[in-house]
């Protein structure tokens, strides 16, 4: 069955549960678990009327294709056991997918919460598992006989769950469900599950272990996602045609020794030659874009070469004449020739076109020897499997800065160090000073370049007393992990370091959860030569999987998965990107100083994958037309697209690579898109420049989310965005701030240092790194993206003073009806409401955006802006600018902050007079205000409150000649009231 030569088990332990819903009818219930995974079950024993059960049992699995583990579906069901309860019913489930299985070593303690297994059922609480795979040697196949007789014995079991299902769906009040409702799932009976290993069936073995996969609850989207990616069709892009050329090998030519051969290839003004060789062999393949070919014919040509050395003429007798001069000699061995009408066509999944021997012609020696060639020539596509190895006419040949590739953001971790205390330190300080009384100590830990300190702690020379933190210092950590945290205890009065320590990272304990504390551990200091003791530190760390990393601005991410891969989400949806061409391109830099040219390339980031298209030189209106997939698990998330010209590819002087420069970028939010639909149009790539927002031209893209499962799609609105840890341990926002930029810089050095290499430049622009710098612009934007939200409430006051002062009088007299409604049918107040917002969002349906938002420079605020604003904007931190800019730029500033600060104070103020009515800062006022309480107390108790919301609504609505021209008496009493205004320095 298994395709690999080792056995792999999976193990999983079911350690305890939680909280488990009694279903005995005696307030209890006995609970037992039954575990199934690739047609294999398992039961544990049953706890007797325990809600909170502990079982600490462990389960083997036999894993009979390695290769497909991905795909399989462990399924975890808790119910209640007849024989100690009043009957057997469903206490819960649990489904995970074989993409959170990890290694043995790397399992930890998770708890999963109890899933539903209908619409009916009452399930609560969560079990607690460890779940690892194996490795061994290949098994003796009677082994497998062991796991058909456990199978056979716990057949009993299985017959009791039909009725167990039908009990579920009936409700506590004996109403029954509509004839078409059905259980979510159905569990096959123990007869339809063959033995896992048969010896005299082996050959149908692999059929059956592809029907249990596809039983086993994994959809078709979940195996196409973890299949082969290769094989996905390019059908969100155009087949664009390329003439192939492959080139094996020559026949033994009769060439001299010392002769090296080489093989050209020439179509039009297209003209390229292979490696030369000694030993005839190349094997290496051509691709040249067929629409740029401007010739029917291919020839392909051998020619051999020969160096030799043309020793320098002697001058004068006795004097060394010097190095000779090396010289070339070339000579065409034959040629071959094709028309591109005749080249057959290949398209995948046809087989590779097998090459053929040619015979040479046309050798330009008279006595040239007859020689052969072998090679291969079809028309195919860019899905041809040839196409990543070939060199490319229109992306510069096999240079790897113009390749298309996939990278991966390093898997981040927060590693936690908990600093707990010190004991019999040896301070050096206190020892060569006796003077020094006291001294101050901290504790400072560094990783890489991260560097964290505790606060100080103040230890006397006398006392015996040991200083203590008990403070958390977070780090970031990225796969593969820096091998050492250092931790040294640092002496601020000497300003010398009493001792330090070592810590392996990679050994450092994971937990993905609160629920247990992570060991403490204590380490001897290390101190100078002279002191290889400097006391100890006692420190809980460990490997934080329960959060997820943030390494891009938190309002664009495009992941949101937990560290630790036990915690995985449940794969919802496929996102489908087609990049197929850009058009119009301005030139971004010059070529041989003549001419503007554009090297134009893709950059799509989604989730920790990014992809980079192959680089079209030389071209305004590239065609790309390359197809990549990402496996979504969360809609609200957001899909990155920048362009960029291609710099790197050409060295200076120095032999320094160029930077690559901005064209433009986009966001797609995956929410906005409908599922299982191709969204094809062409969006404005505008990029801001210091003399402000230029439109570089537009780029064409498909896209399509695809998901099978509307449940699954519309369950992830009602779940936190965020793993668990980020919500019952958060992090401080400030802390938070700190660490994201960290990941920032963690994730683009580990590209940068990539071969080919992704530019640092590339990666700060796509993951929007400079977004906390103060911008004028920004700023801008931000206001009036609060005026638009506040528009429309501003619109509502106006209305409704309009109302108010009769300015609409019919409009005015329908509110007084309204008004009196509302007081004699008050029940009739929200359904009205809802029903009234139904109605009108249902309208604005056929409204509603048919295309995916681009980014919009009027909301960017781009065009509205002066040009000092922007170049203050793209000024570096610390500033380069003049002394006399800067003032200017100061000045400016402080205008902007001075209103700021006014109507900050303006709020306070509010806030402070509604304070300062109840704490008798003004006591006069204050009184007034508990006789108007007590007076109000006694109206209420004899006026009805309909009676006065009826009369409050016909004062607030009477006409403007019974109204006066100055502020009312509340307003004028509550602008009376006292604030702190009056106590600012």
């Amino acid at each position: 069955m298994g395709e690999s030569g080792n056995n792999r088990k999976l193990l999983v332990e079911i350690c305890n549960a939680k909280n488990l819903m009694p279903k005995d009818g005696q307030g209890t219930s006995s609970p037992y678990v039954l575990v199934d995974f690739d047609g294999q079950r398992r039961r544990t024993k049953t706890k007797v009327r325990d809600l909170n059960p502990q079982w600490d049992e462990k389960l083997e699995f036999l894993v009979h294709d390695t290769e497909a583990m991905a795909t399989e579906t462990l399924e975890i069901n808790v119910y209640n056991d007849k024989k100690s309860g009043k009957r057997s019913t469903f206490l819960g489930k649990v489904k995970l997918s074989g993409t959170t299985f990890v290694k043995t070593g790397l399992e930890t303690l998770v708890y999963y919460p109890l899933e539903k297994r209908s619409v009916f059922s009452q399930i609560k609480g969560e079990i607690g598992l460890k779940i690892c795979y194996l490795d061994e040697d290949p098994p003796v196949v009677v082994e497998a006989a062991a796991t058909t007789t456990t199978e056979k014995s716990e057949a009993k079991e299985e017959k009791v769950e039909e009725e167990e299902k039908k009990e579920e769906e009936k409700p506590k009040e004996e109403e029954k469900p509509p004839e078409n409702s059905k259980p979510e799932e159905e569990k096959p009976a123990a007869v339809e599950n063959p033995p896992t290993a048969q010896s005299d069936k082996s050959k149908v073995e692999k059929p059956i272990a592809t029907q249990k996969r596809r039983d086993s609850g994994v959809n078709d989207l979940e195996l196409r996602s973890l299949g082969d990616r290769s094989r996905c069709t390019y059908d969100l892009v155009e087949r664009m045609p390329f003439l192939y050329v492959r080139v094996l090998k020559a026949k033994h030519p009769n060439v001299e020794a010392g002769t090296s051969i080489y093989a050209k290839l020439v179509i039009g003004t297209h003209s390229i030659r292979t490696k030369s060789v000694s030993d005839k062999d190349w094997d290496q393949v051509f691709a040249f874009n067929k629409e740029g070919l401007n010739s029917s014919a291919l020839e392909v040509s051998i020619w051999s070469e020969k160096k030799e050395t043309v020793p320098a003429p002697v001058t004068e007798e006795g004097t060394d004449p010097g190095p000779g001069t090396e010289t070339i000699t070339e000579m065409a061995l034959g040629n071959v020739s094709f028309d591109l009408q005749e080249v057959p066509k290949r398209v995948p999944p046809d087989s590779p076109l097998a090459p053929q021997w040619y015979t040479l012609e046309g050798a330009v020696a008279e006595n040239a020897p007859v020689s052969d060639v072998m090679l291969a020539v079809w028309i195919g596509t860019q899905t041809d499997e040839a196409f990543q190895e070939a060199w490319q006419s229109d992306s510069g040949g096999l240079m790897p800065e113009t390749r298309a590739k996939v990278y991966l953001s390093p898997k981040l971790w927060y590693l936690r160090l908990t600093v707990i205390q010190t004991q019999d330190l040896q301070l050096g300080s206190v020892v060569a000073e006796p003077k020094v009384r006291t001294s101050e100590l901290y504790v400072k830990a560094q990783l890489g370049a991260q560097i964290f300190k505790t606060a100080r702690s103040s230890i006397s020379a006398s006392s015996s007393v040991n200083p203590c933190w008990n403070e958390d210092l977070v780090f970031i950590a990225a796969e593969p992990f820096e091998p050492f945290l250092v931790v040294s205890v640092e002496d601020v009065s000497s300003g010398q370091s009493v001792g330090y320590a070592k810590v392996h990272v990679p050994s450092l304990d994971r937990r993905t959860d609160d629920r247990a504390d992570p060991r403490s551990r204590w380490f001897n200091l290390t101190g100078d030569e002279n002191r290889p003791y400097a006391g100890r530190i006692h420190v809980r760390c460990c490997l934080e999987g329960g959060y997820h990393v943030l390494d891009e601005a938190a309002h664009v991410t495009s992941d949101v998965q937990a560290a630790a891969k036990q915690l995985t989400k449940p794969l919802i949806g496929l996102l489908e990107v087609g990049i197929r061409g850009a058009t119009n391109l301005l030139p971004v830099k010059t070529k041989d100083g003549t001419r503007g040219t554009a090297d134009a390339y893709v950059v799509a980031k989604y989730g920790p994958k990014w992809v980079r298209t192959r680089t079209i030189l030389d071209r305004f209106n590239p065609r790309w037309h390359e197809q990549y997939t990402w496996d979504v698990y969360d809609p609200c998330t957001v899909l990155t697209i920048g362009v960029f010209d291609n710099g790197r590819y050409k060295r200076d002087e120095a032999g320094k690579p160029g930077k690559d420069l901005r064209i433009g970028k986009l966001r797609i939010r995956l929410s906005t898109l409908d599922a299982n639909r191709v969204y094809m149009n062409w969006y404005s790539l505008t990029v801001l420049q210091p003399g402000g927002g230029k439109k570089m031209g537009e780029i064409q893209l498909a896209v399509r989310f695809s998901s099978s499962s509307w449940m699954n799609l519309l369950q992830s609105y009602t779940t936190p965005m965020l793993p668990r840890m980020h919500y019952v341990k958060p992090l401080g926002a400030a802390q938070q701030d700190i660490l994201r930029h960290t990941a920032m810089k963690i994730v683009t050095a580990r590209l940068a240092r990539s071969e080919p290499p992704m530019g640092q430049e590339v990666v700060q622009f796509m993951l929007d790194t400079d977004t906390h710098v103060w911008s004028m612009r920004r700023t801008k934007a931000n206001w009036f993206r609060i005026v638009g939200c506040l528009s429309r409430a501003a619109e509502f006051a106006r209305w409704l003073d309009g109302i108010r002062t009769w300015a609409y009088p019919s409009a005015t007299v329908l509110v007084h009806a309204l008004l009196v409604s509302i007081v004699l049918c008050p029940h009739l107040v929200l359904p009205t409401a809802f029903i009234y917002a139904f109605f009108i969002v249902s309208l604005r349906f056929r409204n509603r955006p048919r295309l995916p938002a681009n980014m919009d420079p009027r909301i960017s605020y781009v065009d509205a802006v002066g040009s000092d604003e922007l170049d203050e904007e793209f000024d570096t931190f610390p500033t380069t600018r003049s002394a006399d800019q800067v003032r200017v730029r100061y000045d400016r500033l402080r205008a902007l902050a001075g209103r700021v600060q006014s109507l900050l104070g303006d709020i306070a103020a509010q806030g402070e007079r509604v304070e300062a009515l109840m704490n008798w800062r003004d006591p006069r006022a204050t009184g007034i205000f508990v006789v108007f309480c007590l007076l109000a107390s006694l109206v209420f108790y004899v006026v009805p409150f309909r009676g006065f919301v009826l009369g409050a609504g016909f004062y607030y609505l009477r006409h403007p000649r019974f109204r006066g021209d100055m502020p009312s008496v509340p307003v004028n009493f509550f602008r009376r009231l006292p604030s702190y205004s009056d106590q600012i320095l």
